[in-house]
């Protein structure tokens, strides 16, 4: 397993345990939904990496890309350390992780 599939299932693990998180903190339906959803494509796009899907590659740096850009405005306005600028970071190594994956046409 690379490094970019494991950073991959990691993300997508993370993103599942924070929508749990968010709806047994503040009963936020929302997080429930977007978490278990955000983290359920990644971990699918981490199995289709295996198979060396450039599909699921540009798939998984997108998802961390928009969840990445959504928690850091979060973060400027609030400054908050969990989950903000956890899922920031998060989302930097992610992508940072997945991009040598991408290959020229």
């Amino acid at each position: 397993m690379t490094t970019a599939i494991a950073a991959v299932l990691t993300y997508g693990v993370l993103c599942m345990a924070g929508g749990v998180l968010g709806y047994v903190k503040a009963r936020s339906n929302v997080s429930l939904l977007a978490g278990l959803g955000s983290g359920l494509l990644l971990l699918d796009f981490a199995y289709e990496m295996l198979d060396g899907s450039q599909g699921a590659v540009i798939g998984s740096m997108a998802v961390a890309g928009l969840l990445g850009t959504r928690f850091l405005m979060t973060w400027l306005k609030r400054r908050r350390v969990m989950p903000d600028l956890i899922m920031v970071v998060a989302s930097a190594v992610t992508v940072a992780a997945v991009a040598p994956l991408l290959r020229s046409p």
